[in-house]
């Protein structure tokens, strides 16, 4: 899936609706190190011509932790990364959901233990839940959460010290609705290329840009391939090749070609197919009361279909 970055400036709350202030994309394929450099050079030189860097104060870089993302936290100087909180709970619910009735006293744990800023009593609460875990399954799914808590700290006390509630992350929606309602909610099958171009138009159209400007600006500035080129013919010509086309076809040339989609062939397939076969069932319902006047060859053949078809009924 190609990789997509939103900056916004804050978030209206209107009773359960938010909506995000100003509120720009950017994304793309942006495959490796050096890409994914490139993409976060796009969003910090936007960030440059559209705000006062001198008023500036903090850049948060919201996420859940994947390398690509930290990355852009290298790369400025007001730059902070800050752990969303939705996998920060999705974790810790992880670690703690086979403990039945103590779950909630657990999570209560690991949550004072984070408002508290005290990494070493997130470390002892999450021995604790390991220390009454028998399920070794279980057991995976709590060492996994400890890492990814303890590891992604720095993280967590940004947001904590923050203490701001425009602080929140919906990567997880802006990605369904941008990317996945067209690439991937049905099976489809992208190259690396196709999946690029069109997480750029995507994200062209969702910066409400103007889609006819774009392709005013490709058929204007864009080359052709070799061999599209645009041919004008004159009368003349048209009619050289009309006949040449004739004396090549003959009587052919003047028969009309129709088509008719796949979809369209499937079902008069299976119609026909049903069809024939229930007429065949009938006809040999009937010969095999009438054994005395049909012969027995006929009947095998009309019994196993062969010959029979809707144009013809006679076997």
């Amino acid at each position: 899936m190609p990789k997509l970055i939103y900056v916004y400036e804050d978030v209206n709350f209107d009773g359960s609706k938010h909506e995000l202030v100003n509120c720009h994309y950017f994304g793309g394929d942006y495959a490796g190190t050096e890409g994914t450099k490139e993409l976060w050079q796009e969003v910090f030189d936007f960030i440059t011509e559209n705000y006062d860097e001198e008023v500036l104060e903090k850049i948060y870089i919201n996420g859940d932790g994947a390398d690509w993302i930290r990355t852009g936290a290298g790369m400025h100087a007001k730059a902070r990364f800050v752990l969303d909180r939705f996998h920060m709970h999705k974790y810790i619910i992880s670690a703690t959901s086979h403990l039945k009735d103590s779950a909630q006293d657990a999570r209560s744990e690991i949550y004072r233990a984070i408002n508290g800023k005290r990494k070493w009593a997130a470390e002892e609460a999450f021995d604790k839940i390991l220390h009454v875990t028998e399920s070794e399954t279980k057991a995976k799914a709590v060492e996994s959460a400890k890492n990814y808590i303890l590891g992604n700290w720095a993280g967590i006390m940004e947001s904590v010290r923050a203490k701001d509630k425009s602080l929140q992350c919906s990567a997880e929606g802006h990605v369904s609705h941008i990317y996945s309602d067209r690439m991937s909610s049905r099976p489809l099958g992208w190259s690396r290329t196709g999946a690029d171009k069109m997480a750029r138009l995507r994200i062209y159209r969702q910066n409400k840009r103007d889609i006819l400007e774009l392709v005013r600006y490709q058929k204007k500035e864009l080359p052709l391939a070799a061999g599209a080129e645009e041919v004008i013919y004159s009368a003349t010509q048209m009619l050289a090749a009309e006949r040449r086309n004739k004396n090549r076809l003959g009587k052919l040339a003047d028969m009309p070609v129709y088509s008719i989609p796949y979809p369209q062939i499937k079902k008069i397939a299976a119609l026909e197919k049903k069809i024939i076969y229930g007429d065949c069932k009938k006809n040999a319902y009937i010969a095999k009361k009438k054994s005395d006047i049909v012969p027995k060859t006929v009947i095998k053949s009309v019994k196993t279909g062969h010959r029979c078809s809707l144009s013809n009924r006679k076997y």
